[in-house]
C-alpha cells in the first residue's frame, strides 16, 4: 500500500475494514499477519489504526447498529489517491458512477468520498490535505 500523501494520483493508498465485530477482526489479523492496533478518535467516532512493522497498513472500525440492522456485512474499502476531489466527483458521475458519500474532511488529514463505479464496485477517494503528516493518517 502506498503512503496516502505521496501516492501517485490513481494509485491505491489506504484501506478501511468495516467489521461487525472489531475485537474478533483484530484478533484474526493479529494472529494471521502480526498486526498491532492503536485506537484513535476520528470525526466523532472511533477508529483503530492497523499497523505492521511500525507502519500503518489501514484502519478498522465497527459497523454501526443501523448498518447491522440493514444487513451491511463486514467489508474492506480501498481508497484511490486523487489530487482534486471536488473536480473528480462530477467526473465520476459523468462517467456513469454514483456518489455514495459526498466529500468530507477527516480530522485535518484528508478529504474523502465513497463512490460506486460504473460496474457497481465501491471504492473510496482520498485527497490528502497539505498539512497531513507523512506516515500517519492523523495529526
Amino acid at each position: 500500500m502506498n503512503e496516502p500523501a505521496t501516492a501517485s494520483p490513481g494509485a491505491f493508498c489506504w484501506v478501511d475494514l468495516a467489521a461487525n465485530d472489531a475485537g474478533r477482526a483484530m484478533s484474526f489479523y493479529a494472529r494471521a499477519f502480526g498486526w498491532q492496533f492503536e485506537p484513535q478518535p476520528a470525526n466523532g467516532g472511533r477508529f483503530t489504526r492497523c499497523r505492521h512493522g511500525g507502519s500503518d497498513v489501514g484502519s478498522l472500525y465497527e459497523l454501526r447498529p443501523a448498518q447491522l440492522a440493514r444487513g451491511v456485512p463486514s467489508h474492506w474499502t480501498p481508497y484511490l489517491r486523487v489530487d482534486k476531489l471536488d473536480a473528480t466527483v462530477p467526473r465520476i458521475v459523468a462517467l456513469g458512477g454514483r456518489i455514495l458519500v459526498s466529500p468530507f474532511e477527516v480530522d485535518g488529514v484528508a478529504r474523502i468520498a465513497l463512490i460506486e463505479d460504473a460496474v457497481g464496485a465501491v471504492v473510496g477517494l482520498w485527497e490528502p490535505l497539505p498539512q497531513a503528516p507523512l506516515g500517519t493518517i492523523r495529526p
